[in-house]
This record gives structure tokens, sequence and C-alpha cells, in this order.
């Protein structure tokens, strides 16, 4: 997918996979850098509304290729490929405490446009690496403007409540899954929603997290 070169039945060859920018010592509440076990200044003053956050790789060439092939470009199998490298992530941050995977979902008009849910191949993947189950119990509340096409500070009003818990998650710890992190609106109006639907812990995994 990125060098074409022969890769036999492998998305991604071993070479590149090896050039794929990490992220160095991750805070455990956002996944920027910092001094683990430590969290940032940031989220020391400010918790996150999520347990923990754990991202596979740094939004940066080539990991941000991938990201977009499999978002914008149709390529789904890239889910497989990203989902493992997300499970590889969690493992090395330390032994999942968690029940049950969650993708973020899409609104239905954007579903129907893409046909898939990127979000959805990633958590499936990365549940089954784990041994985990893989639900989508969110739903999207309604349609709103792409976090991408928006500045940061007006993307957590753009999410604002537009996410509903559609399925049984009380007293189950959740791991909740997307493709990128950025500001993390998205991810702590989910978040919101799951905890307020019972469920006793969230943790964000992401195959990708923007510096």
């Amino acid at each position: 997918m990125l060098c074409a070169a022969p890769a036999g039945r492998a998305l991604v060859c071993a070479a590149c996979t090896a050039t794929l920018p990490r992220l160095a010592d991750p805070c455990p509440g956002c996944a920027l850098p910092a001094r683990p076990p430590a969290r940032c200044a940031q989220c020391a003053a400010h918790p996150p509304p999520w347990r923990r956050a754990t991202a596979a790789l740094r939004y940066a060439f080539p990991a941000d290729e991938l990201v977009q092939a499999l978002k914008y470009g149709g390529q789904v199998a890239l889910g497989a490929y990203l989902g493992a490298l997300v499970a590889d992530a969690v493992v090395a941050a330390g032994a999942p405490q968690v029940d049950l995977v969650v993708p973020v979902p899409l609104a239905a008009a954007r579903m129907r446009e893409r046909g898939y849910n990127q979000a959805h191949a990633l958590a499936r993947a990365a549940a089954l690496a784990l041994g985990l189950d893989c639900r989508a119990v969110l739903v999207r509340t309604r349609a709103s403007p792409p976090q991408a096409s928006l500045p940061l500070a007006a993307r957590g009003a753009n999410v604002a409540g537009a996410f509903a818990c559609a399925g049984p998650v009380a007293g189950r710890r959740l791991a909740l899954v997307d493709d990128v992190m950025t500001s993390g609106a998205t991810l702590a109006a989910a978040t919101g929603a799951l905890l307020a639907a019972g469920a006793l812990s969230v943790d964000v995994w992401v195959a990708a997290r923007t510096p």
C-alpha cells in the first residue's frame, strides 16, 4: 500500500511498517508525548472523561496515508491492518481492562455515502486480536459537519449531544474506537453518552493521534 514493493499477502511490507511514526512516551490521558505513568499538565488540570487513551501511531507521513486510504479511499482491508496495530499498542500499554469494544458511529447519511464505517472496521479487528466482543451500541442522533472542516475551538459544540447509547453497557468496561484523535471532542461526546448509559469506564483506542 505504501511502497508498491512485493509483500506477499501483506497490505504493508515489513520495511514500511517499521518506518511508521510511533508516539514517544504518550500521556495515558491524551496520548500526546509526556512522561508516563504521570499525566501531562493539561490532563492533570483538566482530566478527560475517559479512563485511558491509547494510539497506535502518530498522525504523520506515512501513517496519515493509510488512515486516509481507509477513511476516504475505500480501502476497507486496511481496517484489519491498522486495527491489529491498535491491539498491539493496547497490549504494550498494559493488559486491557475492557469487556466490550465499541466503534464511534457515522451519521446515517455519511454511512450511505461511504458504504462502511472505518471505525467499525478498526474496532472489529482490534477486538478480534484481543479476544474481545465488538458491538455497535452507539448511534448518531443527528448529523453534523465533519470535524476536520472546523477549527478546534468549534468542534466540541459541533458534536455535543450527537450520540446516544442503544445497547446494554451498564456496569461494563468499554473501549471506544475511532480512526484519528485530534481535539478529542468526538471521543469526549461519545464517551459521555456511554457513561450516561451506565458504563463502568471507557478507554479510548485510536489508530492515530495528531501531534
